[in-house]
């Protein structure tokens, strides 16, 4: 309907524009009412909440590809606008880049994983310091208070992680053990192989690998061909254990040997299954994606944040869950 239909037949053109007027008036002090009586939340507009993912593992690994795909899941359901980055290879100089770029980028919420918190701390508590809520994920647990950041979602420490194993090598007979290690110069890694060393008191040792097949099958053969004690094999991943297992049984001698590894895959899984790896722990890492960008869109909107750590795991994986955990495996969430 136009402002002419209000208009009464026969009236001049002096009053027709007097009512057209009134009108327009009146039109426009119902739409500032109505605006004093909803306003408009920044919190709440339009634009999407802006967050970043700043990561030592590549989306295209297995571990950090269920990470990934967590994040994606949950940006998804939450209409956030969430970037992923990592270095092409464990590289902190790249990575406090990226940590540096996101604060430029003025984001909502910040996600990171502290593998090296010397090489990190500048940036992130840059970050902090800059008003950007951070979780850190994965590795940095102990980051969180000293940068003032505000929790962590993952497992318990990888040292914590590194005992636990120890224990089970021991009850199952291991006397000499060794860590292969697939990322050298990652602290938590080797936090991990200190955790195993103090376990197994003192009888474990630390191989470096990397997560070539070849490389790994090779340094594996040399060190045991070297080290005939040594019964027991920790792999901090499931991509270096499935490596190994995959050397072992090529070589006929998987029945030697007792592995335990950290994490799970659908190869990890089958190895499970016909007893060729002692046991697994699962970290859960898809939640450590997806429960960060769920809480900081809910911070960023409403300013509600959990207060204490998550914990995502060490949960051990047994036979009995190999069925279940396989079928989410192939969806990409275990």
């Amino acid at each position: 309907m136009t402002l002419a239909a209000f208009v009464p037949h026969g009236q001049n053109q002096k009053g027709n524009t007097m009512k057209r007027a009134c009108l327009v008036l009146l039109c426009t002090a119902a739409a500032v009412l109505a605006a004093l009586a909803h306003p408009a939340s920044p919190a709440l507009a339009d634009d999407r909440v802006k967050i970043a993912v700043v990561t030592h593992g590549q989306s295209s690994d297995s571990y950090w590809g269920v990470v990934k795909k967590g994040v994606d899941d949950a940006a998804k359901l939450m209409d956030a606008d969430v970037s992923y980055d990592a270095p092409q290879t464990t590289d902190m100089v790249a990575m406090s880049r990226m940590i540096d770029a996101a604060v430029t980028q003025k984001v909502q919420g910040l996600v990171v994983s502290i593998p090296d918190a010397t090489a990190l701390e500048t940036s992130v508590k840059a970050a902090a310091d800059a008003g950007i809520p951070v979780i850190v994920i994965d590795s940095g647990e102990d980051q969180v208070e000293k940068l003032g950041l505000k929790l962590y979602v993952g497992t318990t420490s990888y040292f914590e992680q590194g005992v636990l194993a120890a224990k089970k090598m021991q009850a199952a007979g291991v006397k000499e053990a060794v860590c292969a290690n697939h990322e050298p110069g990652n602290l938590v890694n080797e936090s991990a192989c200190d955790g195993f060393k103090k376990g197994m008191d003192g009888h474990a040792d630390r191989l470096e690998i990397s997560l070539d097949p070849t490389d790994t099958a090779t340094r594996i053969n040399a060190y045991l061909s070297a080290h005939p004690d040594v019964t027991g094999i920790l792999a901090i991943g499931a991509p270096p254990a499935a490596n190994i297992v995959a050397a072992l049984r090529q070589g006929g001698v998987i029945e030697k040997y007792k592995i335990g590894h950290f994490d799970v895959s659908g190869e990890t899984l089958d190895a499970l299954t016909k007893k060729e790896i002692l046991f697994s722990f699962d970290s859960q890492q898809y939640l450590m994606g997806y429960l960060p960008i769920v809480m900081l869109t809910l911070n960023a909107k409403y300013g509600v944040l959990p207060t204490k750590n998550i914990y995502t795991g060490p949960t051990p994986i047994t036979a009995a869950d190999v069925e279940k955990i396989s079928e989410l495996a192939k969806k990409g969430i275990r």
